[in-house]
């Protein structure tokens, strides 16, 4: 497999939380549904959720970029919403690409990793091309 692009985020909670209870944000806008559940549905303190998922969309948006160097972008200005983090049945975080951006990188792997401690929360993402296997002409 070939390694396409890297991306890291490092993102401010308490900046993060303020930014969210500002009147009028458009910032859960760039959140899939089931991201607002997942975040909302941790009482303690849900900007931390937000936050890390806005650093691992950040951090998918830099991957790609860089999988596109001296090239046009391929997704239009809000490719926030084109990207998901989902849990598997044990918390374990992944990318899940809508619209544009799933055709853009049609089959691509993404790795995640995901961190929060204190105020700070960050994610690391790699985007690798999957192996193409050319059958062997017999």
């Amino acid at each position: 497999m070939a390694i396409l692009g890297i991306g890291f985020d490092l993102v401010t909670v308490s900046e993060f939380a303020e930014q969210l209870g500002r009147p009028g944000t458009a910032m859960l806008s760039s959140f899939r549904p089931g991201e607002r559940r997942y975040c909302e549905s941790k009482s303690t303190e849900p900007a931390r959720h937000y936050a890390v998922r806005w650093a691992a969309k950040e951090a998918v948006i830099k991957a790609w970029a860089s999988s596109r160097f001296a090239r046009p972008p391929a997704v239009g200005d809000n490719a926030y919403a084109q990207i998901e983090v989902v849990n598997d049945a044990w918390g374990r975080p992944s990318i899940k690409l809508h619209d544009e951006a799933a055709e853009f990188l049609p089959g691509a792997i993404i790795h995640l990793s995901l961190t929060h401690d204190g105020d700070m929360a960050g994610a690391m993402v790699v985007i690798e091309e999957p192996d193409i296997v050319v059958p062997i002409p017999r």
